[in-house]
């Protein structure tokens, strides 16, 4: 079957046609493609088409698609079963794993999803500090958890709707947005609130905007305040923990939060969640604690294989020093091809994520990342998907380099995007 005969038939069954928003090309345009198999950094869809991913399931795959460690570890843990609602020994080697690598964290909780860790997170500080108020920062997207989609990025960003329908606002009202990379209002909303204030979770470097990178200074201050008001500091890195470097985003800032939330990576490709922390805080959790948290599928035995597989893999020496390599090789040579056709366009990297904005300057918080030109990313993009290069089909979308991406593939790139680049340039031309 084709692409467009499966989004059809899609959509008479599941809400969009699409079970995650930002899939159904809704930002760009068009219909989504259908993908059949990955190997290493390529998609095929239905049609046999093949592509270079930069999306890579949005983040865990780091190794690239279906890397044969990851696949016999999996292959491994199924011929034993694939659930048993019970302990097991993978899921206490996969703890062992988060405690050592992110010194932060001293216990940590298994879930299954990204929101899922943040949700619990949340209400796990609500219980410790006996608060109700939380600040997020917009843009920052942590989950579909009704307190957290107040003013939150990508997917909402994406449709226009910064808030999601179905919210109460009593729980809205808990929640105070603030800008990203402000000091000033974190200072003035404490000043105000201290308090009364649970805890600040943020993404220390932002995702679901585009790429945004904190001021250093940024960071400290949450962490200075947090300790100074007695809230708790949660660093959502379910998509930095173990991309940026191999201790996540905490690491390379220094800062050390109270309170991590994991997703991606730690599953290899599978669905798993985790969210970690100080031992005093931890142990608040139901069973030792009064704050309930439970799961059918946590620590699930198979997505726990993939997770040790992918951890063990990413601890080579000079694997991030690579990474990072090849994500600042094509934000270069996308530079210089827009460069070359007048095409307002910048672009930064760090670790293994890369952002590409359609304007002179990097964005530093959502206001100005929602300056770029979103017309003429979507030109960008399916110029680029019609050469086979598959990028995030949403303008405030990060992109993934990965261990599979070869010099060669991202030449590749560079060279269609001189033909993408000279697309937008003509369009805009004869406008």
């Amino acid at each position: 079957m084709t692409n467009q005969e499966l989004f059809n038939q899609s959509r008479h069954l599941i809400p969009g046609g699409v079970n995650s928003p930002v899939r159904a090309f809704g930002a760009v345009g068009g219909n989504p493609i259908f993908i059949e198999r990955g190997d290493g950094c390529k998609i095929i869809d239905v049609e046999g088409n093949s592509y270079i991913d930069y999306v890579g399931s949005w983040g865990p795959l780091i190794l690239g698609h279906n890397d044969p460690d990851v696949r016999i570890a999996v292959l491994n843990a199924i011929n034993k079963g694939l659930s048993f609602g019970t302990p097991t020994e993978g899921e206490l080697r996969l703890a062992e794993e988060i405690c050592r690598l992110i010194p932060s964290v001293e216990m940590v909780r298994l879930v299954s999803s990204g929101t899922e860790a943040t949700m619990s997170a949340i209400r796990l500080a609500r219980a410790y500090t006996k608060r109700d108020l939380i600040i997020k920062f917009e843009g920052c997207y942590h989950g579909h958890a009704d307190s957290l989609l107040v003013k939150s990025g990508s997917g909402a960003l994406t449709f226009g709707q910064p808030t999601s329908a179905g919210v109460p606002k009593s729980i809205a009202q808990l929640t105070l947005p603030l800008p990203y990379n402000n000091i000033d209002a974190v200072i003035s909303t404490f000043n105000a609130y201290g308090n009364d204030i649970a805890a600040i979770i943020v993404e220390p470097i932002a995702g679901n905007m585009n790429l945004v990178i904190p001021d250093p200074q940024f960071l400290q201050t949450l962490r200075n305040l947090s300790t100074q008001y007695g809230s708790i500091l949660i660093f959502d890195e379910v998509m930095t923990g173990f991309r940026v470097a191999l201790g996540g985003a905490q690491y390379k800032f220094g800062i050390k939060p109270d309170l991590t939330t994991l997703g991606k990576i730690i599953g290899g490709g599978l669905p798993v969640g985790a969210f970690g922390g100080r031992s005093d805080i931890m142990k608040n959790l139901a069973p030792e604690g009064s704050v309930y948290q439970a799961g059918t599928l946590s620590g699930n035995p198979v997505a726990v294989a993939a997770g040790l597989a992918t951890l063990g893999k990413i601890q080579s020496p000079g694997f991030y020093e690579k990474l990072h390599t090849k994500a600042e090789l094509l934000i270069h040579g996308l530079i210089d091809a827009a460069s070359v056709y007048g095409v307002p366009f910048s672009a930064q990297s760090v670790g293994g994520m890369f952002g590409l904005y359609f304007r002179e300057e990097i964005p530093t918080c959502l206001e100005e990342a929602k300056t770029a030109d979103s017309i003429a990313f979507n030109r960008f993009f399916h110029a680029m998907l019609s050469h086979n290069v598959y990028l995030a089909p949403s303008a405030y979308e990060a992109g993934f380099m990965s261990a599979a991406h070869t010099e060669n593939d991202i030449k590749t790139t560079i060279e269609k995007s001189e033909l993408a680049f000279s697309t937008i340039n003509h369009t805009s031309a004869k406008e």
